[in-house]
């Protein structure tokens, strides 16, 4: 289903990658961020909010990447460069990420910078949207996203244009052993 989601994804402008270990994933999002010019300035810093990947691993060898905030504010969010979440499922035969955002920290860091960094557990892969609505339970979230590709709109004098209403890229890292959804 991998192959099938990336395809899928691809096709809507999305970069995605696979790594099999959070440890191969990590290197990657950092050496990302500094080839992409991170730094601890405004348009220029990444927020990284609260999920399962950073369980176990060890903040202070994030500490030296200079403008890494773990901090998540509207105002940090709505002047970030990057933002870094992690989406519970992807659904192969549309391309879509979907994650429970009730936490308003995940709405802002997947929806206000103009990067989207989505951590994806390769396990969360769904053949479809049937599939996922037997795992969501909606009187326990209240704020389901579902995201495809990054931002666009042809709705102003029908011109297609990217990053209006949400980020102009969306990177998709999948990781192996980072465990599955529910």
């Amino acid at each position: 289903m991998y192959e099938q989601f990336k395809t899928r994804a691809e096709g809507v402008s999305a970069e995605v990658y696979r790594f099999g270990t959070k440890a191969g994933a990590l290197d990657f999002i950092v050496g990302f961020l500094e080839r992409e010019g991170i730094a601890d300035e405004p348009q220029a810093h990444a927020l990284w909010t609260e999920c399962p990947f950073l369980d176990g691993i060890d903040r202070q060898t994030l500490a030296g990447v200079a403008g890494l905030k773990f901090e998540i504010t509207r105002d940090l969010a709505a002047d970030a460069r990057f933002g870094i979440s992690q989406m519970q499922w992807a659904l192969a035969d549309t391309g879509t990420l979907v994650q429970d955002s009730t936490a308003i920290d995940q709405r802002l860091v997947s929806s206000l910078p103009a990067i989207h960094i989505a951590l994806v557990p390769t396990s969360g892969i769904l053949p479809d949207m049937p599939a996922l609505l037997t795992r969501l339970h909606p009187a326990q979230s209240g704020y389901i996203a579902m995201i495809t590709g990054p931002s666009r709109t042809a709705d102003i004098e029908r011109v297609l244009t990217i990053g209006v209403h949400g980020p102009e890229r969306l990177v998709i890292v999948f990781v192996d052993d980072l465990g599955g959804a529910n």
